[in-house]
């Protein structure tokens, strides 16, 4: 009966707990969304001519 009863007051002691707070809705910070900026279609061919750009003065050099 002992052990019945301490099991009792345990889950008595856990759903208190589980409640315990006020009755102020809570403060929830606003979620941000950062979203990255369009490159434009021409982001893609840079690189490539940069390149032939380096490679052209190299062969130019020699």
């Amino acid at each position: 009966m002992k052990k019945v009863m301490l099991a009792a007051a345990v889950a008595a002691l856990a759903v208190t707990a589980a409640h315990a707070g006020s009755l102020a809705d809570p403060v929830v910070e606003p979620v941000v969304v950062v979203e990255e900026a369009a490159s434009s279609s021409a982001a893609g061919i840079i690189v490539p001519l940069l390149f032939l750009a380096a490679v052209g003065a190299a062969i130019w050099l020699l």
